[in-house]
């Protein structure tokens, strides 16, 4: 089966949220981008850029055991990194507003 093609974040945006649907691997996802925002906030304030090598880490390896365990399936990154990364981001801005951003 070959994987559908999409043009745009507003139309890959709910194929990202299908694959996110157990609230474990979404709340992983979560708690790796906040700790990645924590993370670049102290390597903001105290200058140790050695740091920066462990923000994919947190990234995605609390996305990834949220996806290969919980949801059980294979992460969209690997096939659509960029929108993948930008629905992580956009995907915390809703739970934490409590908004629809993208219209779907």
């Amino acid at each position: 089966m070959t994987e559908k093609k999409y043009q745009t974040f507003r139309e890959f945006y709910p194929f990202y949220l299908s694959q996110h649907q157990d609230p474990v691997c979404r709340a992983l996802h979560y708690i790796g981008s906040l700790l990645v925002i924590a993370l670049v906030i102290y390597i903001i304030v105290s200058g140790k850029a050695l740091y920066l090598i462990a923000l994919p880490v947190l990234g995605y390896g609390f996305a990834w055991v949220g996806h290969f365990f919980f949801e059980k399936n294979r992460p969209a990154t690997f096939i659509y990194p960029w929108y993948s990364f930008l629905g992580d981001w956009v995907m915390l801005a809703e739970f934490l507003t409590r908004k629809k951003l993208i219209n779907r």
